[in-house]
C-alpha cells in the first residue's frame, strides 16, 4: 500500500500567527501517526515562514522510528539566521528521507520540478552527501519528464512528482492529459529503477484517480488539502479518509 506522508508545514502556519505555541507541531504528529500515518513531512525554509530548524529538531525527537521523517528543502539555499541550511539540518537529525526541491522565497509554493539536465553537476555531490548520512534521497521532477535514468545516474533513489497541474486539471474536470503525464513520469521512473512518490495539492478528490492511474505509488506527500479538510472533520479522522482512498483496488 502506498505509505501517506502527513505535510505538517500548515500546522506551523497557524501556529507562527500568533507567535505563540499552539497548535502544537509535535502534537500534531502524534495525533496524524495515531490515525495511521506512516510519515511526517516538513518543508523548513530560510524565511522560516512555517516549520522553522526547532521544529525539525523537535519532530525527530518525537518520532523516533515509529514512523519514516521526511524533510524536503533547496539544498543550495545558504543559512541564514537561525536556519542552518538544509544538509546541516539533515546531519543533525538524520531523517528516513530527503526530498530535493527547487524552491525560492519568491514562491509561496514549490511549483515545478528539476532541470535534470542543467542542475545534474550540482546535484550529484548534494546527493551523494545525503546518501553518505544514511538518507534516502528523492527528487522533485515534473509531470512529463521521461529521462528519468539522468535522476538514477545522479545518484537519486527516487523521484517526487510534481502533482500540482493534475490537480488543477482535475478540478477543471479535465484531468486525462495531465494525468497521463504523471503516468509517463512514474514508468519512466520504475524503468530506471527508482522509487516514485508524488505530491502537491493531492486531495481525498483526486488522491484515487492517481492511485487508480499509478499503483506503484510508494508514497504521497499530503498537507494543504489535508489540513483544510480535517477543518470540518477532524484531524485523526481525515487521515484515515485518506488511507481508505490508499487501500489498494480490486484489479491493481
Amino acid at each position: 500500500m502506498t505509505v501517506l506522508s502527513v505535510n505538517l508545514n500548515k500546522i506551523a502556519v497557524l501556529r507562527n500567527s500568533r507567535g505563540e505555541q499552539e497548535p502544537d507541531i509535535g502534537d500534531a504528529s502524534d495525533c496524524v501517526i495515531a490515525a495511521g500515518a506512516g510519515g511526517i513531512t516538513v518543508h523548513p525554509r530560510p524565511d522560516q515562514r512555517h516549520v522553522r530548524p526547532g521544529d525539525v529538531r523537535e519532530l525527530s525527537a518525537r518520532i523516533g522510528r515509529r514512523v519514516e521523517f521526511n524533510i524536503e528543502g533547496n539544498a543550495f539555499a545558504p543559512a541564514r539566521g537561525d536556519y542552518p541550511g538544509l544538509i546541516a539540518l539533515v546531519r543533525e537529525v538524520l531523517p528516513e528521507q530527503v526530498t530535493l526541491v527547487p524552491d525560492g522565497d519568491s514562491q509561496i509554493t514549490s511549483d515545478h520540478g528539476f532541470d535534470l539536465a542543467s542542475d545534474a553537476a550540482a546535484l550529484r555531490p548534494v546527493i551523494a552527501e545525503l546518501r553518505a548520512l544514511g538518507a534516502r534521497v528523492s527528487l522533485f521532477v515534473d509531470a512529463g519528464a521521461t529521462d528519468m535514468s539522468r535522476a538514477a545516474d545522479l545518484g537519486a533513489d527516487r523521484v517526487e512528482i510534481y502533482t500540482g497541474p493534475f490537480a488543477k486539471a482535475y478540478a477543471a474536470g479535465s484531468a486525462a492529459e495531465a494525468l497521463a503525464r504523471c503516468v509517463e513520469t512514474a514508468e519512466a521512473a520504475r524503468a530506471a529503477g527508482l522509487g516514485v512518490n508524488a505530491g502537491h495539492d493531492l486531495s481525498q478528490a483526486n488522491l484515487g484517480c492517481l492511485i487508480d492511474a499509478i499503483p506503484f505509488l510508494a508514497e504521497v506527500s499530503i498537507g494543504h488539502a489535508l489540513i483544510g479538510e480535517a477543518l470540518y472533520d477532524g484531524l485523526a479522522p481525515t487521515v484515515r479518509n485518506y488511507l481508505r482512498v490508499l487501500q489498494p483496488r480490486t484489479g491493481n
